[in-house]
């Protein structure tokens, strides 16, 4: 089958990203666009739409209104995703040979920003939820032991990075993490990618958003955590802790001379819609829906675990002995397609679409499921990386990443500096990056790993020669 073909093919029910449920709850102006001429929308920098680095225009003007519009002192509308954003964002916070802190759970979009622009990444390891293979966000206290940790090893860095909330919906009090990191110094990117819904005037309803908490530059999904199409995204940055200038120019050197006029529509429409009374009560309609269909299946015993936000459902497989790799399998097979299917746990993404009967839907699924897999007990607990509380690459990101290098089978790898990414996508989240060396604990545990993902796992690894 071609691409068009199944562009339009059916998949049942659609729990997975973008949120805009395939075009169900698109903007209205969007959906009105799409319907007029084919290609109608398809233009470029004209005189009168500018460009988003310009200072005359359409786009100009609707960026700094939307910037308005969330609080921001300045924004940037994006066409490379929530990745080209982080790392343009991370490239003007930080300059070559200086160093930036960051939690384990990074996309791998910051490490890779970290290559290219020869930063050296300082990582802290994350409290890790064994029972389903994930890590908590950081609490005050864990990165209060991560900056007294910095001093301890005689380390400085220019920024810091912190995720908010995470794939799976985990969300932490981001407001006391910005102002910690702001107490010593330190400005303060936020990956909230996942979370640009927490940012549109609902308070009580969702978790603070990093906008509201004051970080300096925050990243916003639209097509994640919004109702934008695929690849669109916005920068914001607030306070004066770091130069707009320096923004312009890195967002410059990643993202297209040729910007697509629809996607730059998109993220106008998807930002005016979800800041105007209608777009809030839509949201709150579909806060509610998650609410009660996640309370309808725990009270029919399905184990769903608890995060902060509603649009995301976990839904915990290994506590009953099946992997979340084969729950999706399974699910996909009869008409339910989740976003993220891991060893542990199956995740689906409700959007911001209509969902009428769907929580019966997932419990006919998973009795269904139990049948297939009778007899079996909870899975044992997931093993933490083996790994220091602060760790910096032994050699820099970028070096390792360009120097002359083999593939190797993993379980030779011992002593060796890796020169990729071991990274399972989705969720994104790096097992390995480029400059760290493998000791036997760490080849051992990325050999257990390969054996709970799978086909999705490579056997082998580009290391340094």
């Amino acid at each position: 089958m071609d691409l068009v073909a199944l562009l339009t093919s059916d998949r049942g029910r659609n729990l997975f990203l973008p949120a805009h449920g395939r075009g169900n709850a698109l903007p209205k102006e969007i959906r009105s666009l799409l319907r007029k001429r084919a290609g109608i929308w398809d233009l470029p920098e004209l005189p009168d739409l500018g460009s988003p680095f310009g200072r005359e225009g359409a786009i100009v003007t609707s960026q700094k209104i939307s910037a308005l519009a969330v609080g921001a002192d300045w924004g940037w509308y994006g066409v490379n995703g929530a990745t080209g954003l982080l790392q343009a964002a991370l490239l003007a916070m930080v300059r070559p040979g200086e160093a930036v802190l960051m939690p384990r759970n990074v996309h791998r979009s910051v490490v890779q920003a970290c290559a290219l622009g020869d930063i050296t990444p300082v990582l802290f390891d994350l409290e890790f939820l064994a029972d389903r293979g994930h890590v908590a966000p950081p609490g005050v206290f864990r990165l209060q032991e991560a900056i007294d940790a910095l001093s301890v090893n005689s380390l400085n860095v220019a920024a810091a990075v912190l995720v908010n909330p995470t794939y799976h919906g985990y969300s932490t009090d981001i407001s006391k993490l910005v102002s910690l990191l702001h107490s010593h110094g330190i400005p303060v990117l936020v990956d909230e990618a996942h979370g640009a819904h927490f940012s549109f005037g609902l308070e009580n309803e969702l978790p603070c958003s990093a906008l509201e908490a004051g970080a300096d530059l925050i990243v916003h999904s639209l097509h994640k955590s919004a109702t934008g199409l695929v690849q669109t995204a916005a920068l914001w940055l607030q306070g004066a802790r770091v130069d707009p200038v320096a923004v312009e120019r890195s967002l410059a050197w990643l993202q297209t001379t040729s910007p697509s006029a629809l996607l730059l529509a998109s993220c106008e429409s998807t930002l005016r819609e979800w800041h105007s009374t209608a777009g809030r009560r839509k949201l709150l309609d579909c806060l509610d829906q998650a609410r009660e269909i996640a309370s309808w299946l725990k009270n029919r015993g399905l184990p769903l675990l608890d995060n902060q936000d509603p649009l995301r459902l976990i839904l915990h497989t290994s506590s009953v002995g099946i992997t979340g790799l084969e729950a999706d399998a399974f699910f996909i097979e009869h008409g339910i397609v989740a976003e993220l299917p891991e060893p542990g746990t199956l995740t689906f993404c409700l959007g911001f679409g209509s969902h009428k009967g769907l929580g019966r839907a997932i419990r006919r699924r998973w009795d269904g499921l139990l049948l297939v897999h009778q007899d079996r007990s909870s899975l044992p607990a997931f093993s933490a990386p083996p790994l220091p509380f602060l760790t910096t690459p032994m050699m820099e990101c970028g070096t390792a990443w360009r120097s002359n290098s083999e593939v190797i089978p993993l379980e030779d790898a011992v002593g060796k500096v890796s020169a990729e990414l071991i990274c399972p996508y989705p969720p994104g989240i790096p097992l390995l990056i480029p400059g760290e060396s493998l000791d036997q604990r760490r080849v051992e545990w990325l050999l257990e790993q390969g054996s709970l993902w799978g086909q999705s796992f490579s056997t082998g690894i580009r290391v340094v020669k």
